[in-house]
């Protein structure tokens, strides 16, 4: 049997002035999918390809009620949370490879769904 798992990710532009929050089942796909514009609209426009933040999900409506309560944040509040795992937003895809642990799946957040 396959296991699921779901992203809920930030993107960021190279200045850092945009920021992105979606979800997908792939996030190495959906990364070179941003990467190489293949993805039309809002991410291409203001060339939002930087992956600076991500959580793994094991069920989907989990990972989209967390979308939402991302994109509910106001950009301090983002920069908060990008800057507790990746205080350098260093882009954490590199040729399809993720560069640092994503948050555990168990692991108790401050900001956790209610």
């Amino acid at each position: 049997m396959k296991i699921h798992c779901y992203y809920t990710y930030i993107l960021t532009n190279k200045n850092h002035t945009v920021l992105y929050t979606g979800i997908t089942n792939d996030l190495l796909r959906r990364c070179f999918e941003h990467k190489n514009k293949l993805i039309h609209g809002f991410t291409e426009k203001y060339n939002v390809d930087n992956l600076i933040y991500f959580e793994v999900f094991d069920y989907v409506d989990i990972a989209i009620k967390r979308e939402k309560q991302i994109k509910g944040y106001s950009r301090i509040k983002k920069v908060a949370l990008i800057d507790s795992l990746n205080p350098g937003w260093v882009d954490l895809y590199s040729n399809g490879k993720i560069g640092i642990p994503p948050l555990a799946k168990s692991e108790v957040r401050n900001d956790k769904l209610e």
